[in-house]
């Protein structure tokens, strides 16, 4: 395995050339080796030299320059793409923080306990220099504030040592230019339910007037992402995985009224293709005897494993409602599967449903939601990753010929038909903004009440089947 460092850079010219050696030199896990990705951001003051002359003596380093100033947050999101390694360790230039601990540091993450760990420096680390009272106290209000919003119970959210599983640290969207990096990534790592260590570290902090560059200013700013992060649910890179599905967490409104039609129709043993970030299963697992949430997208089985990892009733398994993989361990003995999110994503619809038809036992229910409509996809639904659209008739043919009997149609959510059209027709969007979800889910109560009396078809289609 590797490890990339991570190594933003700017006007560090006389510590740079000692740092880095100690970085070169520090001891690592056996088995794992290591790459520095060094940003220079713009460096004015000799530093950019010395990197190119390290750089061309050592073959780990690989170095990256902006051509413009543009912060540390920028310097470390240029480093997270260009990181090859398996794990991804961020390391200030300076000579703050001790390189020789990062054994401490890997070993929540190579044990597998973590996905995430933060090197505190107010843990009993073995020393630590004393640094100016309100310089403290503002770093301690911060991670409080942090703490607060985030709902994690953290010792030092600005330390500079924060280790990740380089696939789930590529996989968030970094925003923040300068130092709002350490309050956004904790919050996001927060709300993504990473499982988060902390381990003490040693540190040996620089006065301003040795270089340090971070400032009361930085404090205000950080105070303003900590509020923004917490607010936005901006957790998921594009091209990582259905993002929408996190986007549908922040509509908690929209599912309870989606929960309230297909609990009461479970039996106790469910399996459920499709499950994304477990929204849904985390409302239906209730005391059921064996609840499975099934779901190919690896970030999303990674979310679903550390929900549920302590939930022994959840079995969380990878299956995709493409593929035949891992159906036949599961067994014949479900009564209710599933497929509230899994149809318009299939290559083949009609052979999904035969697939988990034979997981169903005699009389056992097949709850399907679909969204609902013919014609062409329109660009919300491409948006949206759908690669099928349904009508009642063809839905109730597929179930019927795969051996079920359907007991009972629901249109849901008509208002929404038409926000859809407007959105994905008439204003061509390729997504729905966070502020009109919102909107929408706060006037859910009113959108229920008005359904069963809107003359036209619903956003969408529950379907309910009893099997032959």
């Amino acid at each position: 395995m590797k490890l990339s460092i991570l190594i933003p850079v700017y006007n560090e010219r006389a510590v740079v050339e000692r740092s880095l050696a100690q970085v070169l030199a520090a001891p690592l896990p056996e088995n794992l080796d290591r790459e520095l990705v060094i940003v220079d951001d713009c460096s004015k003051d000799g530093t950019s030299e010395i990197l190119a002359r390290l750089a061309a003596a050592h073959p780990e380093i690989r170095l990256y320059r902006h051509e413009v100033n543009q912060g540390k947050g920028a310097a470390v999101r240029t480093a997270i793409d260009k990181a090859t390694g398996d794990f991804c360790l961020i390391q200030d230039a300076d000579l703050e923080y001790d390189p020789s601990e990062y054994p401490v540091l890997m070993a929540p993450l190579l044990s597998g306990r973590a996905d995430a760990v933060f090197g505190s420096r107010y843990l009993s680390g073995e020393q630590r220099r004393v640094l100016p009272f309100w310089h403290s106290m503002i770093n301690l209000g911060l991670t409080l504030v942090s703490n607060m919003f985030s709902n994690l119970h953290l010792t030092d959210m600005e330390t500079c040592y924060k280790v990740f599983r380089t696939d789930l640290l590529k996989s968030i969207p970094v925003r923040s230019d300068r130092f709002g990096f350490e309050p956004e990534i904790t919050m996001k790592c927060a709300k993504r339910r990473f499982r988060i260590y902390e381990v003490p570290i040693s540190y040996h902090g620089r006065t301003y007037e040795e270089g340090k560059k971070i400032g009361w200013k930085d404090g205000v700013k950080a105070f303003g992402v900590i509020l923004y992060f917490w607010a936005v649910d901006d957790l998921y890179k594009e091209s990582y995985g259905r993002n929408h599905l996190n986007t549908l967490t922040g509509t908690p409104a929209y599912l309870n009224w989606l929960i309230s039609i297909v609990r009461p129709l479970l039996g106790d043993r469910i399996l459920e293709l499709g499950a994304g970030l477990g929204s849904l299963s985390g409302m239906l697992m209730g005391k059921r005897l064996r609840y499975v949430a099934g779901e190919k997208d690896p970030l999303h089985l990674h979310s679903l494993r550390n929900r549920f990892l302590r939930t022994p009733n959840v079995e969380v398994r990878e299956l995709s409602p493409d593929s035949d993989g891992g159906f036949e361990e599961l067994g014949e003995n479900f009564d209710t599967v599933l497929l509230l999110r899994a149809l318009e994503y299939s290559i083949d619809p009609r052979a999904c449903i035969s697939r988990v038809s034979a997981l169903l036992s005699q009389n056992g229910r097949l709850i399907i939601s679909v969204p609902q409509g013919s014609g062409a996809l329109s660009s919300l639904d491409q948006g949206m990753g759908y690669k099928n659209r349904f009508t009642r008739e063809s839905l109730v043919e597929m179930v019927s010929n795969e051996g079920f009997t359907v007991e009972r149609e629901i249109q849901l959510n008509k208002f929404g038909r038409l926000a859809w059209g407007v959105f994905g027709g008439l204003l061509g969007s390729s997504h729905i903004n966070k502020f009109s979800l919102k909107l929408f889910d706060k006037t859910v109560w009113l959108w229920r009440l008005l359904d069963p009396v809107l003359p036209w078809f619903g956003l969408n289609l529950i379907l309910i089947a009893r099997k032959k």
